[in-house]
Protein backbone atom coordinates (compact mmCIF):
# COMPACT_ATOMS: atom_id res chain seq x y z
CA UNK A 1 0.00 0.00 0.00
CA UNK A 2 1.38 3.42 -0.98
CA UNK A 3 0.99 6.38 1.35
CA UNK A 4 1.46 10.00 0.30
CA UNK A 5 1.90 12.81 2.82
CA UNK A 6 -1.10 15.10 3.20
CA UNK A 7 -1.18 18.03 0.82
CA UNK A 8 -0.88 20.42 3.74
CA UNK A 9 2.63 19.18 4.49
CA UNK A 10 3.64 19.68 0.86
CA UNK A 11 2.57 23.31 0.98
CA UNK A 12 4.45 24.37 4.11
CA UNK A 13 6.81 27.20 3.06
CA UNK A 14 10.54 26.77 3.59
CA UNK A 15 11.11 30.44 4.34
CA UNK A 16 10.34 30.11 8.04
CA UNK A 17 12.29 32.22 10.47
CA UNK A 18 14.74 30.19 12.54
CA UNK A 19 13.10 31.45 15.75
CA UNK A 20 9.83 29.82 14.65
CA UNK A 21 11.22 26.30 14.38
CA UNK A 22 13.44 24.08 16.48
CA UNK A 23 16.92 22.82 15.97
CA UNK A 24 16.90 19.03 15.89
CA UNK A 25 19.18 16.49 17.54
CA UNK A 26 18.49 13.05 16.07
CA UNK A 27 20.39 10.73 18.41
CA UNK A 28 20.63 7.29 16.79
CA UNK A 29 22.16 4.31 18.61
CA UNK A 30 23.34 1.19 16.81
CA UNK A 31 22.06 -2.28 17.78
CA UNK A 32 20.31 -1.11 20.96
CA UNK A 33 17.23 -3.02 22.07
CA UNK A 34 14.55 -1.94 24.49
CA UNK A 35 16.19 -3.92 27.29
CA UNK A 36 19.67 -2.40 26.93
CA UNK A 37 18.89 0.50 29.26
CA UNK A 38 17.77 1.35 32.78
CA UNK A 39 14.64 2.92 31.26
CA UNK A 40 11.80 0.37 31.18
CA UNK A 41 9.99 0.05 27.84
CA UNK A 42 7.96 -3.03 28.76
CA UNK A 43 4.55 -2.01 30.04
CA UNK A 44 1.48 -3.70 31.41
CA UNK A 45 -1.22 -1.18 30.60
CA UNK A 46 0.21 2.09 31.89
CA UNK A 47 2.53 0.44 34.41
CA UNK A 48 6.23 -0.04 33.56
CA UNK A 49 7.52 -3.56 34.13
CA UNK A 50 11.22 -3.60 34.99
CA UNK A 51 13.28 -6.53 33.78
CA UNK A 52 16.67 -7.63 35.18
CA UNK A 53 18.54 -5.83 32.40
CA UNK A 54 16.98 -2.52 33.49
CA UNK A 55 18.71 -3.02 36.84
CA UNK A 56 22.02 -3.92 35.20
CA UNK A 57 22.60 -1.09 32.72
CA UNK A 58 23.34 2.48 33.79
CA UNK A 59 21.70 5.08 31.53
CA UNK A 60 20.89 8.04 33.80
CA UNK A 61 20.68 10.53 30.93
CA UNK A 62 18.15 8.39 29.11
CA UNK A 63 16.21 8.31 32.37
CA UNK A 64 16.26 12.12 32.53
CA UNK A 65 15.16 12.40 28.90
CA UNK A 66 12.24 10.03 29.53
CA UNK A 67 11.29 11.95 32.67
CA UNK A 68 11.05 15.21 30.72
CA UNK A 69 9.51 13.75 27.59
CA UNK A 70 7.62 10.93 25.97
CA UNK A 71 8.70 7.31 25.55
CA UNK A 72 7.26 4.89 22.97
CA UNK A 73 6.68 1.22 23.79
CA UNK A 74 5.83 0.09 20.25
CA UNK A 75 8.55 1.79 18.20
CA UNK A 76 9.93 -0.46 15.47
CA UNK A 77 12.89 -0.54 13.10
CA UNK A 78 13.97 -3.18 10.61
CA UNK A 79 15.94 -6.06 12.07
CA UNK A 80 19.31 -5.01 10.59
CA UNK A 81 20.89 -1.62 10.14
CA UNK A 82 21.11 -0.44 6.51
CA UNK A 83 17.39 -0.93 5.72
CA UNK A 84 16.47 1.25 8.70
CA UNK A 85 19.08 3.89 7.92
CA UNK A 86 18.00 4.20 4.29
CA UNK A 87 14.34 4.44 5.35
CA UNK A 88 15.25 7.28 7.71
CA UNK A 89 16.88 9.07 4.77
CA UNK A 90 14.09 8.45 2.25
CA UNK A 91 10.82 7.94 4.14
CA UNK A 92 10.35 4.80 2.05
CA UNK A 93 9.76 1.25 3.25
CA UNK A 94 12.61 -1.18 2.68
CA UNK A 95 10.82 -3.28 0.03
CA UNK A 96 10.42 -0.11 -2.01
CA UNK A 97 13.93 1.37 -1.66
CA UNK A 98 15.34 -2.20 -1.92
CA UNK A 99 18.21 -1.84 0.53
CA UNK A 100 16.84 -4.88 2.32
CA UNK A 101 20.01 -5.97 4.15
CA UNK A 102 23.31 -4.44 5.28
CA UNK A 103 25.66 -3.15 2.62
CA UNK A 104 29.38 -3.93 2.31
CA UNK A 105 31.73 -1.25 3.72
CA UNK A 106 33.89 -0.97 0.61
CA UNK A 107 32.65 -2.87 -2.43
CA UNK A 108 29.27 -2.63 -4.16
CA UNK A 109 30.18 -5.82 -6.02
CA UNK A 110 29.83 -7.85 -2.80
CA UNK A 111 26.37 -9.30 -2.18
CA UNK A 112 26.20 -9.39 1.62
CA UNK A 113 22.71 -10.88 1.48
CA UNK A 114 23.61 -13.98 -0.49
CA UNK A 115 22.08 -17.09 0.97
CA UNK A 116 21.05 -20.45 -0.43
CA UNK A 117 18.85 -23.16 1.00
CA UNK A 118 18.03 -26.40 -0.77
CA UNK A 119 15.30 -24.67 -2.73
CA UNK A 120 15.62 -20.87 -2.66
CA UNK A 121 18.20 -18.08 -2.63
CA UNK A 122 18.08 -14.36 -1.88
CA UNK A 123 17.14 -12.05 -4.79
CA UNK A 124 19.48 -10.45 -7.28
CA UNK A 125 17.52 -7.20 -7.43
CA UNK A 126 18.23 -5.63 -4.05
CA UNK A 127 20.35 -2.43 -3.99
CA UNK A 128 23.85 -3.58 -3.04
CA UNK A 129 25.01 -0.02 -3.85
CA UNK A 130 22.96 1.46 -1.01
CA UNK A 131 20.69 4.48 -0.96
CA UNK A 132 19.40 5.79 -4.29
CA UNK A 133 20.76 9.36 -4.42
CA UNK A 134 18.14 10.41 -6.98
CA UNK A 135 15.45 10.23 -4.28
CA UNK A 136 14.54 13.25 -2.14
CA UNK A 137 16.79 12.72 0.87
CA UNK A 138 16.30 13.99 4.41
CA UNK A 139 19.53 16.05 4.76
CA UNK A 140 19.10 17.68 1.34
CA UNK A 141 15.58 18.78 2.18
CA UNK A 142 16.71 20.02 5.59
CA UNK A 143 19.48 22.00 3.91
CA UNK A 144 17.03 23.52 1.44
CA UNK A 145 14.93 24.61 4.42
CA UNK A 146 17.86 26.58 5.82
CA UNK A 147 19.27 24.09 8.32
CA UNK A 148 22.95 23.38 8.79
CA UNK A 149 23.10 19.61 8.39
CA UNK A 150 25.62 17.84 10.62
CA UNK A 151 26.55 14.16 10.56
CA UNK A 152 28.69 12.20 13.00
CA UNK A 153 29.33 8.50 13.52
CA UNK A 154 28.06 5.43 11.72
CA UNK A 155 26.71 6.12 8.23
CA UNK A 156 26.29 2.77 6.44
CA UNK A 157 24.22 4.28 3.63
CA UNK A 158 26.23 2.47 0.93
CA UNK A 159 29.72 1.10 0.15
CA UNK A 160 32.71 3.39 -0.10
CA UNK A 161 33.13 2.72 -3.83
CA UNK A 162 29.80 4.50 -4.43
CA UNK A 163 28.94 8.17 -3.75
CA UNK A 164 26.55 6.96 -1.02
CA UNK A 165 29.50 5.92 1.10
CA UNK A 166 30.14 9.57 2.03
CA UNK A 167 27.32 11.37 3.88
CA UNK A 168 28.37 14.68 2.33
CA UNK A 169 27.18 13.35 -1.03
CA UNK A 170 23.72 12.96 0.46
CA UNK A 171 23.23 16.52 1.66
CA UNK A 172 25.16 16.81 4.91
CA UNK A 173 27.35 19.89 5.40
CA UNK A 174 29.90 17.91 7.38
CA UNK A 175 30.82 14.29 7.92
CA UNK A 176 32.50 13.28 11.16
CA UNK A 177 33.82 9.70 11.08
CA UNK A 178 31.19 8.29 8.74
CA UNK A 179 31.93 5.81 5.94
CA UNK A 180 30.42 2.76 4.27
CA UNK A 181 31.07 0.47 7.21
CA UNK A 182 28.47 -0.75 9.66
CA UNK A 183 30.88 -1.00 12.58
CA UNK A 184 34.25 0.30 13.74
CA UNK A 185 37.51 -1.57 13.51
CA UNK A 186 38.07 -0.63 17.14
CA UNK A 187 36.68 1.78 19.73
CA UNK A 188 40.19 2.56 20.96
CA UNK A 189 42.20 5.61 19.94
CA UNK A 190 45.31 3.70 20.89
CA UNK A 191 44.55 1.38 17.95
CA UNK A 192 43.59 4.30 15.67
CA UNK A 193 39.98 3.01 15.59
CA UNK A 194 41.22 0.20 13.32
CA UNK A 195 41.07 -3.59 13.41
CA UNK A 196 44.52 -3.77 11.85
CA UNK A 197 46.12 -4.75 15.17
CA UNK A 198 44.10 -7.97 15.31
CA UNK A 199 43.18 -8.74 11.67
CA UNK A 200 45.91 -7.09 9.61
CA UNK A 201 43.22 -5.37 7.53
CA UNK A 202 41.86 -1.82 7.27
CA UNK A 203 38.36 -2.53 5.91
CA UNK A 204 36.65 -1.22 9.06
CA UNK A 205 38.93 1.75 9.81
CA UNK A 206 36.96 4.76 11.07
CA UNK A 207 38.07 7.79 9.02
CA UNK A 208 38.69 11.41 9.90
CA UNK A 209 39.68 11.13 13.55
CA UNK A 210 43.44 11.19 13.14
CA UNK A 211 43.82 13.86 15.82
CA UNK A 212 42.79 11.22 18.38
CA UNK A 213 45.04 8.45 17.05
CA UNK A 214 47.43 7.10 19.64
CA UNK A 215 45.42 8.58 22.50
CA UNK A 216 43.18 6.87 25.04
CA UNK A 217 40.10 8.68 23.66
CA UNK A 218 37.25 6.22 23.26
CA UNK A 219 35.46 6.42 19.89
CA UNK A 220 32.13 7.36 21.48
CA UNK A 221 33.82 10.29 23.21
CA UNK A 222 35.72 11.42 20.09
CA UNK A 223 32.67 11.76 17.87
CA UNK A 224 30.76 13.47 20.69
CA UNK A 225 33.48 16.10 21.06
CA UNK A 226 33.52 16.67 17.30
CA UNK A 227 29.73 16.91 16.96
CA UNK A 228 29.51 19.33 19.88
CA UNK A 229 32.08 21.52 18.12
CA UNK A 230 30.07 21.39 14.88
CA UNK A 231 26.91 22.39 16.75
CA UNK A 232 28.74 25.29 18.40
CA UNK A 233 29.83 26.55 14.97
CA UNK A 234 26.23 26.43 13.72
CA UNK A 235 24.99 28.29 16.80
CA UNK A 236 27.68 30.93 16.43
CA UNK A 237 26.59 31.38 12.81
CA UNK A 238 23.00 31.79 14.07
CA UNK A 239 21.80 28.89 11.93
CA UNK A 240 19.28 26.24 13.00
CA UNK A 241 20.91 22.83 12.92
CA UNK A 242 19.90 19.29 12.14
CA UNK A 243 22.43 17.16 14.02
CA UNK A 244 22.32 13.50 13.01
CA UNK A 245 24.33 11.97 15.85
CA UNK A 246 24.75 8.33 14.83
CA UNK A 247 26.78 6.31 17.30
CA UNK A 248 28.79 3.24 16.40
CA UNK A 249 27.97 2.09 19.92
CA UNK A 250 26.68 -0.36 20.88
CA UNK A 251 27.72 -2.41 17.84
CA UNK A 252 30.52 -4.99 18.05
CA UNK A 253 33.47 -5.32 18.48
CA UNK A 254 33.08 -5.93 22.20
CA UNK A 255 36.82 -6.38 22.43
CA UNK A 256 37.76 -4.35 25.48
CA UNK A 257 35.63 -2.44 27.99
CA UNK A 258 35.53 1.34 28.10
CA UNK A 259 37.87 1.92 31.03
CA UNK A 260 35.83 4.93 32.20
CA UNK A 261 32.98 2.67 33.31
CA UNK A 262 34.29 -0.84 33.79
CA UNK A 263 34.40 -0.59 37.60
CA UNK A 264 30.62 -0.07 37.60
CA UNK A 265 30.07 -3.73 36.64
CA UNK A 266 32.05 -5.99 38.99
CA UNK A 267 29.68 -8.87 38.21
CA UNK A 268 30.57 -8.83 34.49
CA UNK A 269 33.59 -9.79 32.43
CA UNK A 270 34.57 -10.30 28.81
CA UNK A 271 32.15 -9.32 26.07
CA UNK A 272 29.34 -8.67 28.56
CA UNK A 273 31.45 -6.12 30.41
CA UNK A 274 32.51 -4.45 27.17
CA UNK A 275 28.89 -4.21 26.03
CA UNK A 276 27.69 -2.71 29.32
CA UNK A 277 30.39 -0.03 29.20
CA UNK A 278 29.45 0.77 25.58
CA UNK A 279 25.88 1.37 26.74
CA UNK A 280 26.99 3.67 29.55
CA UNK A 281 29.42 5.52 27.28
CA UNK A 282 26.63 6.15 24.79
CA UNK A 283 24.50 7.50 27.61
CA UNK A 284 27.33 9.80 28.73
CA UNK A 285 27.46 11.15 25.18
CA UNK A 286 23.76 12.00 25.41
CA UNK A 287 24.34 13.83 28.67
CA UNK A 288 27.38 15.67 27.31
CA UNK A 289 25.41 16.85 24.29
CA UNK A 290 22.53 18.08 26.42
CA UNK A 291 25.03 19.94 28.62
CA UNK A 292 26.59 21.52 25.54
CA UNK A 293 23.20 22.70 24.26
CA UNK A 294 22.54 24.33 27.62
CA UNK A 295 25.99 25.92 27.62
CA UNK A 296 25.32 27.37 24.17
CA UNK A 297 21.92 28.70 25.25
CA UNK A 298 19.93 26.72 22.67
CA UNK A 299 18.66 23.77 24.74
CA UNK A 300 15.16 25.22 25.08
CA UNK A 301 14.79 25.42 21.31
CA UNK A 302 16.32 22.03 20.49
CA UNK A 303 14.16 18.95 20.13
CA UNK A 304 15.82 15.59 20.86
CA UNK A 305 14.75 12.32 19.22
CA UNK A 306 16.46 9.24 20.70
CA UNK A 307 16.16 6.12 18.52
CA UNK A 308 17.85 2.83 17.54
CA UNK A 309 18.33 1.19 14.15
CA UNK A 310 17.35 -2.37 15.13
CA UNK A 311 16.90 -4.65 18.10
CA UNK A 312 19.64 -5.67 20.46
CA UNK A 313 22.71 -7.42 19.13
CA UNK A 314 23.48 -8.65 22.63
CA UNK A 315 20.44 -9.68 24.62
CA UNK A 316 18.23 -12.44 23.18
CA UNK A 317 15.64 -12.02 25.93
CA UNK A 318 15.47 -8.36 26.63
CA UNK A 319 12.53 -8.87 27.12
CA UNK A 320 11.22 -9.79 23.67
CA UNK A 321 12.06 -12.99 21.82
CA UNK A 322 15.39 -13.16 20.00
CA UNK A 323 17.49 -10.21 18.82
CA UNK A 324 19.02 -8.38 15.85
CA UNK A 325 18.42 -10.08 12.49
CA UNK A 326 15.39 -11.97 13.77
CA UNK A 327 11.80 -12.20 12.57
CA UNK A 328 10.67 -11.89 16.18
CA UNK A 329 10.03 -8.72 18.18
CA UNK A 330 13.48 -8.76 19.74
CA UNK A 331 14.84 -7.91 16.31
CA UNK A 332 12.58 -4.94 15.59
CA UNK A 333 11.41 -3.37 18.86
CA UNK A 334 13.60 -0.36 19.71
CA UNK A 335 13.73 2.51 22.23
CA UNK A 336 12.28 5.85 21.19
CA UNK A 337 12.21 8.91 23.47
CA UNK A 338 11.30 12.45 22.44
CA UNK A 339 11.91 15.52 24.61
CA UNK A 340 13.00 19.13 24.50
CA UNK A 341 16.65 19.31 25.50
CA UNK A 342 15.64 21.66 28.32
CA UNK A 343 11.91 21.80 28.96
CA UNK A 344 10.39 25.24 29.53
CA UNK A 345 6.64 25.45 28.91
CA UNK A 346 6.92 29.25 28.65
CA UNK A 347 9.28 29.13 25.68
CA UNK A 348 7.35 30.10 22.50
CA UNK A 349 8.46 27.03 20.56
CA UNK A 350 7.59 24.68 23.38
CA UNK A 351 4.25 26.40 23.96
CA UNK A 352 3.37 25.65 20.32
CA UNK A 353 4.71 22.09 20.51
CA UNK A 354 4.37 20.90 24.12
CA UNK A 355 5.72 17.44 24.93
CA UNK A 356 4.08 15.99 28.05
CA UNK A 357 6.64 15.08 30.69
CA UNK A 358 7.09 11.48 31.81
CA UNK A 359 4.45 10.29 29.37
CA UNK A 360 4.07 7.08 27.39
CA UNK A 361 2.71 6.23 23.95
CA UNK A 362 1.68 2.66 23.07
CA UNK A 363 0.72 3.06 19.38
CA UNK A 364 2.94 1.58 16.67
CA UNK A 365 5.45 4.00 15.09
CA UNK A 366 8.36 3.05 12.84
CA UNK A 367 11.70 4.08 11.36
CA UNK A 368 9.92 4.83 8.08
CA UNK A 369 8.08 7.68 9.84
CA UNK A 370 11.21 9.56 10.88
CA UNK A 371 11.90 11.41 7.61
CA UNK A 372 8.43 12.97 7.14
CA UNK A 373 8.21 13.75 10.86
CA UNK A 374 11.56 15.52 11.06
CA UNK A 375 10.76 17.51 7.93
CA UNK A 376 7.39 18.54 9.33
CA UNK A 377 9.06 19.75 12.52
CA UNK A 378 11.54 21.76 10.43
CA UNK A 379 8.87 23.31 8.21
CA UNK A 380 10.58 21.75 5.19
CA UNK A 381 9.07 20.89 1.82
CA UNK A 382 8.86 17.42 0.33
CA UNK A 383 8.55 17.38 -3.49
CA UNK A 384 4.95 16.75 -4.48
CA UNK A 385 5.91 13.81 -6.68
CA UNK A 386 7.84 12.02 -3.92
CA UNK A 387 6.60 8.59 -2.89
CA UNK A 388 6.66 8.42 0.91
CA UNK A 389 5.59 5.37 2.90
CA UNK A 390 6.11 6.95 6.32
CA UNK A 391 3.75 9.19 8.24
CA UNK A 392 4.11 12.38 10.23
CA UNK A 393 4.02 11.12 13.81
CA UNK A 394 4.64 14.48 15.46
CA UNK A 395 1.08 14.45 16.93
CA UNK A 396 2.19 11.46 18.99
CA UNK A 397 5.08 13.54 20.34
CA UNK A 398 2.64 16.00 21.86
CA UNK A 399 0.23 13.34 23.07
CA UNK A 400 -2.53 14.48 20.72
CA UNK A 401 -5.44 12.05 21.13
CA UNK A 402 -6.26 9.73 18.25
CA UNK A 403 -4.50 7.39 15.85
CA UNK A 404 -2.04 9.21 13.60
CA UNK A 405 -0.76 6.39 11.40
CA UNK A 406 -2.04 2.94 10.38
CA UNK A 407 -1.31 0.52 13.19
CA UNK A 408 0.82 -1.80 11.10
CA UNK A 409 4.43 -2.62 10.26
CA UNK A 410 5.69 -4.65 7.30
CA UNK A 411 9.18 -6.14 7.19
CA UNK A 412 10.85 -7.98 4.32
CA UNK A 413 14.18 -9.75 4.70
CA UNK A 414 14.91 -12.11 1.79
CA UNK A 415 18.55 -12.56 2.89
CA UNK A 416 20.93 -14.21 5.31
CA UNK A 417 21.35 -13.33 8.96
CA UNK A 418 20.35 -15.04 12.19
CA UNK A 419 16.92 -15.84 10.73
CA UNK A 420 16.92 -16.01 6.93
CA UNK A 421 14.42 -15.30 4.17
CA UNK A 422 11.35 -13.98 5.96
CA UNK A 423 8.59 -11.41 5.74
CA UNK A 424 6.41 -10.26 8.63
CA UNK A 425 3.33 -8.11 8.87
CA UNK A 426 1.96 -6.68 12.09
CA UNK A 427 -1.52 -5.20 12.24
CA UNK A 428 -2.54 -3.89 15.63
CA UNK A 429 -2.31 -6.84 18.07
CA UNK A 430 -1.61 -9.51 15.44
CA UNK A 431 1.58 -10.47 13.65
CA UNK A 432 2.02 -12.98 10.84
CA UNK A 433 5.38 -14.38 9.76
CA UNK A 434 6.36 -16.23 6.58
CA UNK A 435 9.64 -18.13 6.23
CA UNK A 436 10.47 -18.63 2.56
CA UNK A 437 12.91 -21.54 2.91
CA UNK A 438 10.47 -23.73 4.83
CA UNK A 439 7.25 -22.24 3.37
CA UNK A 440 5.92 -22.08 6.93
CA UNK A 441 3.57 -19.54 8.50
CA UNK A 442 3.48 -18.29 12.09
CA UNK A 443 0.82 -16.17 13.79
CA UNK A 444 1.09 -14.40 17.15
CA UNK A 445 -1.18 -12.22 19.22
CA UNK A 446 1.20 -9.68 20.75
CA UNK A 447 -1.20 -8.65 23.51
CA UNK A 448 -1.95 -12.15 24.76
CA UNK A 449 1.54 -13.42 23.91
CA UNK A 450 3.98 -10.48 23.70
CA UNK A 451 7.02 -12.77 23.75
CA UNK A 452 5.84 -14.89 20.78
CA UNK A 453 5.88 -18.25 22.52
CA UNK A 454 2.70 -19.69 20.95
CA UNK A 455 2.22 -19.97 17.21
CA UNK A 456 -1.57 -19.86 16.87
CA UNK A 457 -1.78 -20.02 13.08
CA UNK A 458 -3.88 -23.22 13.21
CA UNK A 459 -6.22 -21.74 15.79
CA UNK A 460 -7.11 -18.66 13.71
CA UNK A 461 -7.05 -19.68 10.03
CA UNK A 462 -9.33 -16.88 8.83
CA UNK A 463 -7.28 -14.23 10.60
CA UNK A 464 -4.07 -15.75 9.26
CA UNK A 465 -5.32 -15.78 5.65
CA UNK A 466 -6.51 -12.19 5.89
CA UNK A 467 -3.19 -10.94 7.27
CA UNK A 468 -1.21 -13.02 4.77
CA UNK A 469 -3.20 -11.58 1.86
CA UNK A 470 -2.65 -8.01 3.13
CA UNK A 471 1.07 -8.67 3.59
CA UNK A 472 1.51 -9.90 0.02
CA UNK A 473 -0.62 -7.04 -1.32
CA UNK A 474 1.64 -4.49 0.38
CA UNK A 475 4.83 -6.24 -0.73
CA UNK A 476 3.62 -6.20 -4.33
CA UNK A 477 2.54 -2.55 -4.08
CA UNK A 478 6.05 -1.67 -2.90
CA UNK A 479 7.64 -3.70 -5.75
CA UNK A 480 9.37 -6.06 -3.32
CA UNK A 481 12.10 -8.35 -4.63
CA UNK A 482 11.28 -11.91 -3.59
CA UNK A 483 13.68 -14.80 -3.02
CA UNK A 484 14.37 -16.88 -6.11
CA UNK A 485 13.79 -20.56 -6.71
CA UNK A 486 17.13 -22.23 -7.41
CA UNK A 487 15.71 -24.64 -9.97
CA UNK A 488 14.42 -22.02 -12.40
CA UNK A 489 15.29 -18.56 -10.98
CA UNK A 490 11.65 -17.59 -10.56
CA UNK A 491 10.52 -15.44 -7.60
CA UNK A 492 9.12 -17.30 -4.61
CA UNK A 493 6.12 -15.57 -3.05
CA UNK A 494 4.42 -16.47 0.24
CA UNK A 495 2.13 -19.44 -0.29
CA UNK A 496 -1.22 -18.35 1.10
CA UNK A 497 -2.85 -21.60 0.03
CA UNK A 498 -0.83 -23.36 2.75
CA UNK A 499 -2.99 -21.67 5.38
Amino acid sequence: MRYLLPALLMLIPTAVAAADRPSLLFFLVDDMGVGDTSVPFLYSGDSPQKIPLNELYRTPNMEKLAATGRRFTNACSYSVCSPTRVSIMTGQAAPRHRVTTWTHPKQSSVDTGLVKTKTVKSPNGWRVAGVDRSLPLLPRLMKQAGYRTLFAGKAHFGPDDTPSGNPMNLGFDCNIAGFGGGGPGSYWGTYNYSANHRTGAHVWDVPGLEKYHGTDTFLTEAITLEMNQAIEEAVNAQEPFFAYMSHYAVHAPWQYPDARFQNHYPQLKGDGLAFATLVEGMDKSLGDMLDKLRELGVAEETLVIFFSDNGSAWSADGPYRDKKGSRFEGGVRVPLIVSWAQPNPQHPLQAKFPIPANSVEHDIVTCVDMMPTLLKLAGANIPTNAVIDGHDISPYFTGTPGTHRPQEFLTHFPHRHRNTLFSTYRQEDWKIVYSYASAQWELYNLVDDPFERRNVVKDHPDRARSLAWQMVQQLDAQSATYPQRISDGQPVKPEIDRL
